[in-house]
């Protein structure tokens, strides 16, 4: 196969050509036509959105404004006003439990999260049960990684006011059939909330063919700057929460003792906006588009059977997740025998691979899986099969070493 992206898109990694850069699951590498974006931002339009009556600031409006119209485009969302600028997912979630949740969830209620759940959605939901009075449910898993839909089927009943899940699993690289949840959690009446944090950068998202009700992800995962997210909902649900921050811009008239607020997007965006981010995010989205997201997920599919097979062949190696590439995005987590991921992952960094260790910010999904930590490999659009192969050879050092430490 050849690659999808050259690695002279991305500066970083034109510039580093022995790294193997296997870890864009945490966050992705930047294309050059997005760093080119913010510089030329800051260099040409850079003024505060919004009520200048001068033509610098109109014009750094208007760039704000079609940046959040493309991000819509790519998401699949005809209202873009019903598309929040974030600072990441673990702010939209939170936007969420504090302007929907805590209005409309209360004691004798039920929130649904699942085993694999992200810390940004699993905590912040657990401590939206803590403060209303609701029961904080656990979906559970298969052996194989995937939500176990009997245990989420006997969970949810007229209680549930929320279910929260993952698109695609951070640690499993699992994706999860969103339509399906979204049909059983709507037959009880519940509000969904789904992350896809993990699915934005390597899926094709439509998020109203999905069905769902709240969608978030996080920029710097797409390509785009760190710093910038986005949370979809819908228009009704949207329009009944409450700000959860206050400053300006998200107002419409403030007297003395009673504030009215401004409507969709602007009621959520207090202070000023994240404009060059904003900016920046969109040229990733549309970087994307010109590859295209079928061509992304073929190319990410074919990575994925390269790795896991490789990963197979391997003793001692467990690996995490379904089995199938068809069946989970470009994300593998795996762990060796007797070996402790940071320990691995400083090995395979001495061979230039680099990977994440730890429990990926899923830690009852770790208890559950019964290790500490686990090591990932993630692909991306500019990964190739020479980096899994750096990452297979690094593998094979790193066994022989630790089995020599192992027999001193």
């Amino acid at each position: 196969m050849t690659f999808l992206a050259p690695r002279s898109d991305f500066p970083l990694l034109a510039d580093t050509p022995t790294l193997h850069y296997l870890d864009s699951a945490a966050t992705a590498q930047k294309p050059r036509v997005v760093l080119d974006a913010l510089q030329q931002f800051y260099e040409r339009d850079n003024a505060n959105p919004h009520r200048g009556a001068y033509e610098l600031s109109a014009r750094a409006t208007e760039r704000y404004h079609d940046a959040r119209a493309t991000i819509a485009t790519f998401i699949g969302a005809t209202d873009a006003d019903c598309t929040l600028f974030v600072r990441g997912t673990t702010e939209a979630m939170n936007l969420i439990a504090y302007g929907w949740g805590d209005a409309h969830i209360g004691a004798g209620d039920a929130i649904v999260v699942t085993a694999m759940d992200h810390h940004a959605s699993f905590v912040t939901f657990q401590q939206l049960a803590k403060r209303t009075g609701a029961e904080f449910r656990i979906a559970e898993l298969t052996d194989d990684g995937r939500i176990d839909m009997t245990s989420l089927r006997s969970m949810l009943d007229s209680r549930v006011k929320l279910i929260s899940f993952p698109h695609v699993s951070n640690a499993l690289g699992t994706i999860n059939p969103v339509t399906e949840i979204v049909a059983l959690a709507h037959a009880v009446g519940a509000v969904v909330v789904c992350d896809g944090a993990q699915a934005v950068p390597h899926l094709a998202v439509d998020v109203e063919a999905l069905g769902v009700d709240f969608y978030a992800f996080s920029g710097h995962k797409v390509g785009g700057p760190m710093g910038i997210g986005v949370l979809w909902g819908r228009r009704a649900l949207l329009e009944s929460m409450s700000p959860w921050q206050f400053g300006g811009d998200m107002i419409e008239i403030v007297g003395d003792q009673v504030t009215t607020f401004n409507t969709l997007p602007h009621r959520f965006e207090a202070g000023t906006p994240n404009a060059a981010d904003a900016v920046g995010l969109a040229v990733a989205c549309d970087y994307l588009t010109a590859l295209g997201m079928d061509r992304v997920r073929a190319h990410e599919v074919e990575l994925t059977a390269l790795l896991l097979d490789g990963l197979q062949l391997l003793d001692g190696i467990r690996i995490f997740g379904p089995m199938h590439a068809q069946e989970r995005s470009g994300v593998v987590s795996f762990a060796f025998e007797d070996v402790h991921a940071h320990d691995l992952a400083t090995i395979l960094d001495e061979h230039g691979v680099c990977v994440r260790a730890g429990h990926h910010c899923a830690q009852p999904l770790m208890r559950r899986l019964g290790v500490p930590a686990t090591a990932r490999a993630s692909v991306w659009v500019h990964t190739t099969p020479d980096d899994l192969h750096a990452l297979m050879t690094a593998l094979q050092h790193a066994k022989s070493l630790f089995a020599d430490v192992a027999l001193r």
